[in-house]
């Protein structure tokens, strides 16, 4: 009875985290500090698992929550560092579409002149974006081209370089 009591322990530990990760900031149930939804999925997790696993092995009740308490601090206290190392890591700005201006591309669907739009391919933050493409003249796929606007965040308004250099 000890075990299947320990296991239940450790499946709400597992639902606690299900809802920290998936819905603690929809449902703003976070708390800041050292008893957040992840600690204390954690502890509980830890606590459940290794009670159980103990009661188990020496089927002693008394025993296996004491080894459960054993394995839970240090498991609550690793959550705790992963938990604010992830919420307090640094992240690259997110690409605008005023970054596009000045990218070299190449056109993968040919540009026609004036109104109609042809596609041209861009790396935009180490990634290949494909996007719409308009210019003055027209452009054969292949040709090398330079983002002098960015009229939307899908389309971009190109001109032909005599240099490709690198795109």
């Amino acid at each position: 009875m000890a075990t299947v009591t320990f296991l239940v322990i450790g499946g709400v530990g597992v639902v606690v985290l299900a809802l920290a990760l998936l819905g603690g900031d929809l449902l703003h149930l976070g708390v800041d500090g050292p008893v957040s939804l992840e600690v204390a999925a954690g502890f509980l997790g830890a606590f459940g698992f290794a009670g159980a696993i103990a009661a188990e092995l020496i089927g002693s009740p008394g025993a296996a929550a004491a080894i459960g308490l054993v394995a839970a601090f240090p498991a609550a206290w690793l959550v705790l560092r992963l938990s604010r190392s992830a919420r307090t890591m640094r992240t690259d700005a997110t690409p605008t579409r005023q970054d596009l201006v000045g990218t070299l591309g190449v056109i993968v669907t040919p540009v026609p002149a004036g109104a109609g739009f042809g596609e041209v391919r861009v790396v935009l933050g180490g990634q290949p974006v494909k996007l719409y493409a308009r210019a003055q003249q027209a452009i054969p796929s292949g040709a090398h081209v330079f983002v002098v606007e960015a009229p939307s965040d899908t389309s971009v308004i190109v001109e032909e370089t005599l240099n490709p250099g690198k795109a």
